[in-house]
């Protein structure tokens, strides 16, 4: 008997509010353009779901774990969507440890991460240019990536490229963790009269870096170091996934895999 089932693979975050308004959010959008299959939940970090069993006595699984459960209930036909931003480590692994499994279904079918090809850069820039299209235009719009050391971080280098390219002088892309940094923005914003700069998550979930690493009164947050820096700060605390353009987008590269 044929069984198709998604298995959305999130990253995953600690802060239930915007766990609520992002990954629950998408899971739910699933489950109304698919109401016939199953939508299964699996974390990749493993640091997270131990903090929410401990904190929180909530059981999320892993991509093996969520696996023995849907092989369990006699799924046939695997699709499995990331929420993840790129094709970075988190992807790769996922996909080793699906893939690992993939003699106990008839099918197995992977759904792109959200950036994946230039016209998804395009289209989640464009998406979210128009969040934020209140902003005055001399003001300037920082976007706040995690970075990585996979060669998928290259994206970030593209996506700072494409804004300006879409006509965002005054728009910049960076990442906590690696290229582009907090100091290629300050220098190209030293070379603007930009006096206030609106500082924006670009990550699923606004979760810890973005509370901490972005918006938190620290000395070393990118909130402190801009204001410390003379400019005046704007925190905007949403992530990606609470945007309906950006979950679109997630749906759409669902339903191309399921086309597939």
């Amino acid at each position: 008997m044929e069984k198709q089932a998604i298995l959305a693979v999130s990253f995953g975050t600690s802060y239930p509010e915007t766990r609520e308004k992002t990954i629950d959010r998408i899971e739910e959008d699933m489950r109304q353009a698919y109401p016939d299959d199953t939508v299964y939940r699996a974390w990749t970090s493993k640091m997270i779901i131990r903090k929410l069993r401990e904190r929180d006595h909530m059981i999320v699984p892993t991509v093996p774990e969520a696996l023995e459960q849907i092989k369990k209930d006699g799924v046939t036909d695997l699709i499995v969507q990331p929420t993840h931003i790129i094709n970075g480590i988190e992807n790769d692994q996922m996909k080793e440890d699906v893939l690992a499994q993939k003699e106990f279904f008839r099918s197995v079918r992977f759904g792109t991460p959200l950036l994946t090809t230039t016209e998804d850069n395009i289209a989640v820039l464009t998406a979210l240019m128009e969040e934020y299209k209140e902003i005055p235009k001399e003001d300037a719009i920082v976007f706040m990536g995690h970075g990585t050391t996979h060669h998928a971080n290259a994206v970030y280098a593209a996506l700072d490229y494409t804004l300006k390219d879409l006509g965002y002088p005054r728009a910049f892309m960076g990442t906590v963790e690696a290229y582009p940094s907090l100091i290629h923005i300050f220098r190209r914003l030293n070379e603007t009269d930009v006096q206030r700069v609106h500082l924006v998550p670009f990550m699923l979930v606004a979760g810890d870096h973005a509370n901490n690493d972005m918006a938190s009164d620290d000395d070393d947050s990118w909130r402190s170091q801009f204001e410390a820096a003379g400019y005046e700060v704007v925190c905007h605390l949403k992530g990606l996934g609470e945007y309906e353009g950006i979950r679109k987008i997630y749906l759409e590269h669902l339903a191309q895999s399921i086309r597939s």
